[in-house]
């Protein structure tokens, strides 16, 4: 069976046993459980057996013991990625999109990741490039690359084909091929930024993901100073829910604002200088002034 038959039949079809399904009760509080034959859950509102939920439909509603209704199905990608065990701060999921569609990463790409993390963003790269695709994750921290693992493979229900991941720094880590994609999550990713352009592809992406303006700062000029990338791009993305209910329509009070600036840059073919702005040198306190104006 292949990767992609794998993951299409672990998200339709009855309900089996080792699946993580979400539990939903009358108040919208949510619950994760693993299926297992003959375990029961025990809730605050009476129990409900797995075996009762195996073999059924997602998407069904369930009586607990006590009476008390229990919608369940399986947890998208968001919702297992804010509940897994984490050993870093993960990627959060306005942030794996956006890599994910402004990286135009796609079945069959080569891509390489530097800093795997909790290994949230991994998740969301390996089901972009499939079952035909390849992705390098290079992390220092054994402990991380441990978590990351697991977590990796309870999404999967079992190691990724697609998957490679090496214990090391980008420095030091043994590259011997040429990548699509390379996206850097990092607390120096602007001292990667000579190595990066020997093992991306010509027009290949660069994608970085940093959370403070020193941090963007530095990674900006680094790709500037290198004439292999174009000139780069940064943003931040900021995420607003609305609350509607009949005519009273409103943000909601919290919001999921900024969690990291992402930085966007190509390679050009070998022996091209990439184009840059002309940019004229602000005097001291210019840029204050233009700012009143």
């Amino acid at each position: 069976m292949s990767e992609n038959e794998f993951v299409e039949s672990s998200r339709s079809g009855p309900l089996r046993a080792g699946e993580r399904i979400q539990l939903t009760d009358a108040k919208g509080k949510l619950h994760t459980i693993t299926l297992t034959p003959g375990a029961t859950w025990q809730g605050h509102k009476g129990h409900i057996s797995h075996d009762q939920i195996i073999g059924s439909s997602e998407g069904s509603i369930l009586l607990s013991t006590l009476g008390a209704p229990y919608f369940y199905q399986r947890p998208l990608l968001e919702d297992f990625v804010l509940s897994m065990p984490r050993g870093a701060t993960i990627v959060y999921p306005k942030d794996a999109a956006e890599i994910i569609a402004y990286g135009d990463i796609h079945s069959g790409d080569r891509v390489l990741e530097a800093g795997v993390g909790s290994g949230a963003l991994t998740i969301s790269l390996l089901r972009a490039v499939g079952s035909t695709g390849r992705v390098l994750s290079i992390e220092r921290r054994a402990d991380f690359g441990e978590i990351a693992t697991k977590n990796i493979s309870l999404f999967f229900g079992s190691t990724h084909p697609g998957w490679e991941l090496q214990i090391n720094s980008f420095q030091d880590a043994i590259i011997e091929e040429k990548f699509d994609r390379v996206v850097l999550d990092m607390l120096a990713p602007w001292d990667c930024v000579e190595i990066t352009s020997q093992i991306l592809r010509p027009g290949g992406v660069f994608i970085g993901y940093v959370t403070t303006t020193t941090q963007l700062s530095r990674l900006v000029e680094a790709l500037r100073a290198n004439l292999l990338f174009t000139e780069p791009e940064s943003w931040e993305s900021l995420h607003r829910p609305w609350h509607v209910e009949s005519l009273s329509v409103r943000p909601e009070h919290r919001m999921i604002s900024h969690t990291g600036f992402l930085v966007r840059s190509r390679r050009v073919a070998d022996g091209v200088a990439a184009m840059r702005k002309r940019r004229r040198p602000s005097k001291p306190g210019e840029e204050d002034l233009l700012d009143q104006e």
